[in-house]
């Protein structure tokens, strides 16, 4: 026996074996539900539940976005350009769902078998639906599924990523760029935490997808045989009020966690991109999501709004009283106005900030007539001690001509023939 060729092939199968479980590690999505998880979240509330202090995040960026308003509740390098990993199958499942018949059957190519990291376990030749598919791509993260379901909508991945950046386009998310349906690492593919959250927002009003990622267990079948899948969100059936959505993880991304929490009638997206261990994107996700539900309140903003307007046309503008003064205006004329709706009536405000809420109302007060409708003529601002909120414009809603010539006769008449003194 050669024990020099041995040892050398003993060593290259040993370096080979390490580098696939590197690789593996890399980029797949940790699925176990362990004690250690468990305690982080109740340790992690526990600890949230009586801190007054700021948050103190591993995440590189993230955001709590509320549903209803899209008002950004935190946020932490929010609009920074990086990497999502698997997170990007947000995109890809919206993609599918929107362009394929989901009870279609397909026959997996030797590429998508091939595909590496995080995986649903397929072979070349088999068959299985576009609905499994994407069960095993948002449930255990498989890059193969991923591919698969790329080829199918898309002709090839750079195809379908062509259909991904047009659907970004479409949504408006400018600062995202897309090259693959499962998100490893490349310098061209891209999001921000922001419009990570816009997009994840836009795929949850969508029912199959909402119903796919909010699934803890699910099983498939793949060749006519069943087999069992395990969600890889951690927080899934564990934290109060969570129903979805995506885990994700590559050594450029490293840990990522985009969640969906509902309590009451707060409905809020909380994303963490870029923790340096599980046990951090589960301790962020958690201290952002108890932050929200704690410390924040939805308050009718559009109510106080209307209050306050009726309130100074009563002080100001009414019948009695006329604020407005219009030079050559008609004597019968009288201007009328109204005020544009919110962008968002009801928002979140913190609790502490609520008390300091202040409307500010501006109006121009002197004109020349002819005045025409529609012409915006001040403003309604809402702010807090923390800042601007926001701001409705005041405008016209009647025309008001110039005094005619019999007027300014009659006019005339009574100022040489009528005493006011």
């Amino acid at each position: 026996m050669n024990f020099k060729n041995f040892y050398l092939k003993t060593i290259c199968l040993c370096l080979i074996f390490l580098a696939l479980i590197s690789v593996s590690y890399s980029f797949a999505d940790n699925i176990e539900e362990d004690e250690e998880t468990l305690s982080v979240i109740s340790e992690t509330i526990a600890t949230s539940s009586n801190s007054t202090s700021p948050l103190e995040l591993n995440a590189r960026s993230c955001i709590v976005l509320d549903r209803l308003s899209k008002t950004i509740m935190y946020g932490k390098n929010e609009d920074a350009k990086v990497k999502m990993a698997s997170t990007t199958k947000i995109m890809t499942a919206t993609v599918i769902i929107e362009n394929c018949d989901l009870n279609q059957t397909v026959e997996v190519s030797k590429k998508a078998a091939g595909t590496g990291g995080s995986r649903l376990g397929l072979k070349t030749g088999d068959k299985i639906t576009i609905r499994d598919l994407l069960y095993g791509l948002m449930l255990c993260s498989g890059n193969d599924a991923a591919v698969a379901l790329a080829e199918t909508a898309g002709g090839s991945v750079a195809g379908f990523s062509e259909m991904m950046n047009n659907k970004a386009k479409d949504l408006g998310l400018y600062n995202s760029h897309f090259e693959s349906p499962h998100g490893l690492d490349s310098d061209g593919h891209y999001t921000t935490a922001y419009e990570l959250a816009i997009l994840t927002d836009y795929a949850l009003k969508n029912s199959t997808f909402a119903s796919i990622v909010g699934t803890k267990n699910y099983t498939i079948t793949l060749n006519g045989s069943p087999k069992n899948l395990n969600n890889t969100n951690e927080l899934l059936g564990v934290l109060n009020g969570v129903y979805g959505v995506k885990t994700g993880f590559t050594n450029g991304a490293n840990r990522c966690l985009v969640t969906a929490c509902k309590r009451g009638d707060m409905d809020i997206i909380c994303i963490v991109l870029g923790c340096d261990t599980k046990k951090f994107r589960t301790s962020d996700s958690v201290k952002l999501i108890e932050y929200a539900f704690k410390n924040f309140e939805y308050v009718n903003v559009g109510k106080l709004v209307d209050e306050k307007f009726e309130e100074w046309k009563t002080e100001n503008h009414n019948e009695n009283k006329n604020y407005f003064d219009i030079y050559k205006a008609s004597n019968s004329a009288k201007l009328e106005i109204n005020y544009s709706s919110l962008s968002q009536p009801v928002i979140p405000v913190l609790k502490s900030e609520i008390p300091s809420i202040k409307i500010d109302i501006e109006i121009a007060k002197t004109f020349e007539a002819p005045v025409l409708p529609d012409n915006v003529i001040g403003g309604i601002s809402v702010s807090s001690d923390s800042g601007f909120i926001d701001y409705c414009n005041i405008f016209t809603t009647n025309k008001v001509p110039k005094k005619s010539v019999s007027e300014y006769f009659v006019d005339l008449l009574k100022f040489n023939f009528f005493d006011y003194s």
